[in-house]
């Protein structure tokens, strides 16, 4: 008997990650549900800072001009002495965008806002997440997951083919598949809370007592909103006063300033710093994505970026299993994006050290343009190539169409396709097939790379083909006499030629 499933996809958890699944999820069609125990959206701003890398996902999502129109760049790092005089530096060192790289600094958008966007974003694509609705328990079997949910209209159970596990740094999805999650608890209880205060300017960054962990507290006002982020470390066996009142006393005793008045408290939160990092990302049908897998302090405003990442890159390979191609395609997700978690896990925690010295400068180590799967299985290369290689990120370039009108390769990107590039090549080499777009550069082709960008980025010679990934990611880069290995590869990935009649 032929199995009925309610749904291809059950997403538990509708924070970032969760959202940017659904979103790539929808915009290819594939069915499914989105629920989320808590009965409202999250009020708080933990997550703010919108890397390079991830914003070149928004972008490839429909969202980044929105997330521009309601966040803001960082404003000046002001660090206050003890007689109350102060100096101001950039928060991150200035950077001029290039061809390569359009977006070079992190946004400041605060993370309900963000949220708030993505949300709106799913409902043009059809779909909203079902707040107050619970996962309570699941079983699977070699076709499926049944899921037992909680929500307004009592208990339920849903059959899908797959569960995705969004569901935060306590999941019950990990819990409930007793994957361990080994790391360390990392010594530091910290007090994060949005609020509306008096007495100081929003054209800085405000840090006191950076050094010294016992009365640092830095005041950030939040791009988009008319309140500050106060952030500091707590005792951690004391019960802080977390109301305006007791804020304002936190202030003032940090600070030593009674002119900084907290008028009110929209959001607060305190939290013990971890790193954390789950032993594997899938249980059969089950993934884990976002907290749920890793968890590490928020220095370096990784952990809202890894997690939509986490999404991105598993979003296509889910939608291509559920269109039939091989469920081994899904074994890449935790091969690649689980060394990635390690990675800021490793980096999150040095900046924090840096963090109780004083010393809060980032630089290009934390934009993620450089995270990349070269050792991925998803990587074919030949021959072996020197520069841009199989794995790393598909960098930018600004050509022209055949009309002379400037495009940029992002353009061709986005999208739910994937991009074969082909320079100076034989149009017709490669057989079409539905969910790949095919563009040549040269006498033959319909692009081009009149000012050079595109061959200096990928270090193109005449003949090479270039495969890029949904996500973003060269899957391939091949001289014209090794095209025929491309052939597996896409088969691999559950692109299929079209059949001749």
């Amino acid at each position: 008997m032929k199995t009925q499933f309610a749904v291809d996809v059950l997403i538990c958890g509708a924070g970032a990650a969760g959202l940017t699944l659904a979103i790539d999820l929808a915009r290819r069609g594939i069915d499914f549900r989105l629920i989320e125990k808590n009965h409202q959206p999250f009020h708080g701003s933990r997550g703010k800072g919108i890397q390079p890398r991830s914003q070149e996902v928004f972008e490839d999502l429909g969202i980044l001009d929105r997330l521009v129109a309601v966040g803001g760049v960082y404003p000046t790092d002001r660090r206050y002495r003890d007689d109350g005089s102060y100096s101001d530096a950039e928060f991150t060192p200035p950077q001029t965008p290039t061809p390569a790289e359009p977006y070079q600094h992190p946004l400041m958008v605060p993370q309900f806002l963000t949220e708030q966007v993505m949300r709106e974003r799913l409902l043009e694509l059809g779909h909203q997440p079902e707040f107050g609705c619970e996962l309570i328990g699941f079983e699977q079997d070699a076709e499926g997951v049944c899921a037992r949910l909680v929500g307004k209209g009592g208990e339920e159970s849903i059959r899908a083919r797959w569960l995705v596990g969004a569901d935060g740094g306590r999941s019950f999805v990990r819990h409930a598949l007793d994957i361990g999650f080994p790391g360390k608890t990392l010594g530091v209880r910290a007090l994060v809370a949005d609020v509306m205060l008096s007495g100081l300017a929003r054209d800085a960054w405000h840090r006191f007592g950076e050094g010294d962990m016992q009365r640092q507290i830095a005041i950030c006002p939040l791009a988009g909103t008319d309140l500050f982020q106060l952030q500091g470390p707590i005792p951690p066996d004391v019960d802080s006063d977390f109301s305006a009142e007791g804020l304002t006393a936190i202030v003032a005793e940090r600070t030593g300033r009674a002119d900084i008045q907290v008028s009110s408290v929209s959001w607060a939160s305190a939290y013990t710093m971890n790193a954390r990092l789950a032993d594997r990302y899938r249980a059969g049908r089950v993934l884990l994505m976002g907290d749920a897998a890793h968890i590490h302090p928020p220095t370096g405003g990784q952990g809202l970026n890894t997690s939509v990442q986490d999404a991105y890159n598993l979003g296509w390979k889910l939608a291509a299993v559920v269109r039939g191609a091989p469920e081994g395609l899904l074994d890449t997700y935790e091969e690649e994006r689980r060394p990635v978690a390690a990675s800021v896990l490793g980096l999150s925690t040095k900046l924090l050290g840096a963090m109780k010295n004083g010393d809060l400068r980032r630089g290009r180590e934390v934009h993620q343009l450089d995270i990349g799967y070269p050792q991925s299985s998803l990587a074919l290369e030949h021959p072996v190539r020197s520069g841009v290689t199989a794995g790393d990120r598909a960098p930018d370039a600004p050509i022209r169409d055949a009309d002379g009108q400037r495009l940029r390769l992002f353009n061709l990107f986005q999208g739910t396709h994937w991009t074969l590039l082909g320079y100076g090549v034989t149009r017709g080499k490669v057989k079409p097939r539905p969910g790949m777009h095919v563009h040549v550069f040269g006498p033959e082709g319909e692009v081009n790379d009149d000012q050079g960008h595109v061959q200096r980025a990928y270090e193109l010679a005449i003949g090479d083909w270039v495969l890029v990934r949904p996500d973003g990611y060269i899957g391939a880069m091949l001289a014209s006499e090794y095209l025929e290995k491309l052939e597996a590869y896409l088969l691999q990935v559950g692109l299929q030629p079209v059949m001749s009649e």
